[in-house]
């Protein structure tokens, strides 16, 4: 699997709307699957929709990721990481029967979104007459997708991986683990923006690449076989 690198405004344009719409849906993902067992907290807020104004986190969208281009573009002239996200779809557990196990399938059915939408997409590149454009962007789709998924089944509160070990663990380990979301989105940010620091500083310190990055090779690679996507096509 080749890297997508950011590159011309052209190409951080098309991506930053191809990962609008992994985002979007995955976050419509939680709001569905929790309207589907009992809270309506979402739909009442308006937030199951596909008007992107409407899932826009103002530090999390713009602030963060705004920060980090700029910061990095100064000081290292490239973009080395990104990271931000958008405003959480609000959930109720209390409406739930079984809040913790119903809010880990609230929380399960993001990442089931986006590799369902890396599925659908790679598909589309059985398709050996698509333009090498097309392939690129839908490609790139794909990893956005597969990104998405697997870094949010991570288990470590708030990302959605964390909720869903709350729903499975005993109930006095759960509580610890629930505990640990105010401090989650230190640890990472830590994780994410950590090593690309201390490799400035020569520094090659990078556990989270080092595990996700094959992980997401492997599944990517595996996904086109596994659809019939022609190799050496693209």
């Amino acid at each position: 699997m080749s890297p997508h690198p950011f590159g011309t405004l052209a190409q951080v344009v098309l991506y930053v709307l191809l990962a609008a719409t992994a985002i979007i849906l995955h976050e419509l993902a939680h709001g569905y699957a929790a309207l589907a067992l009992g809270d309506a907290t979402a739909r009442r807020a308006g937030r199951l929709t596909l008007n992107p104004l409407r899932h826009v986190d103002r530090f999390g969208t713009l602030v963060l990721p705004g920060m980090l281009l700029a910061g990095q573009l100064l000081t290292v002239g490239r973009v080395l990481f990104m990271f931000g996200w958008a405003k959480p779809v609000p959930v109720d557990p209390s409406r739930f029967r079984h809040p913790r196990q119903m809010m880990a399938l609230v929380a399960i059915a993001g990442p089931l979104m986006n590799f369902s939408l890396a599925v659908l997409a790679a598909c589309l590149l059985r398709d050996q007459d698509l333009p090498a454009s097309w392939w690129s962007a839908v490609d790139t789709f794909i990893v956005l997708n597969l990104v998405l998924g697997l870094f949010n089944l991570i288990p470590i509160p708030p990302l959605d991986g964390g909720r869903i070990a709350v729903g499975l663990l005993p109930l006095g380990l759960a509580r610890a683990w629930a505990g640990l979301e105010r401090y989650g989105i230190v640890f990472v940010l830590i994780l994410v923006a950590g090593p690309a620091l201390l490799q400035q500083a020569g520094v090659a310190f990078d556990p989270l690449g080092s595990t996700l990055g094959p992980a997401i090779d492997w599944v990517h690679d595996g996904l086109l076989r596994l659809v019939g996507v022609p190799d050496g096509v693209g």
